[in-house]
């Protein structure tokens, strides 16, 4: 069994696609919307094949996004080296993206960041 893909509603459906394809390399399929509910998504697909689907819809509620709370908390991308991760860490922060936890090794042995995407979902980047 593998898991078919992941959704999140955005705020800003345009922007967080360019986000995934700008840093995470993900391609877009040209979208969906329903006319009828005004209903609007994106799959993006990555090289190994995972899937992330975003999505919007009018009157969303866009509740605080505190990092130690329960239900999903991040996605993973693991980028292959620690100097991937270096490297992928400083463009965001450069780009002005928060990072929530500077590239280290952690106490179960990945080397991992964490940053804050622009709105306000937690990416841990990991080898």
């Amino acid at each position: 069994m593998k898991i078919e893909h992941i959704a999140m509603y955005v705020t800003d459906l345009e922007a967080v696609k360019e986000f995934f394809v700008k840093y995470f390399g993900a391609k877009a399929n040209n979208g969906y919307h329903n006319l009828k509910t005004n209903f609007r998504s994106y799959f993006l697909s990555f090289d190994n094949g995972a899937r992330l689907e975003i999505m919007n819809r009018p009157q969303m509620v866009d509740s605080a996004k505190d990092i130690s709370r329960t239900g999903y908390i991040h996605i993973a991308f693991a980028l292959g080296s620690v100097e991937k991760v270096d490297q992928l860490t400083a463009k965001l922060q450069a780009d002005g993206y928060e990072v929530i936890s500077a590239p280290r090794t952690t106490g179960d042995g990945y080397y991992e960041s964490c940053i804050v995407d622009l709105e306000g979902n937690q990416i841990e980047l990991t080898v």
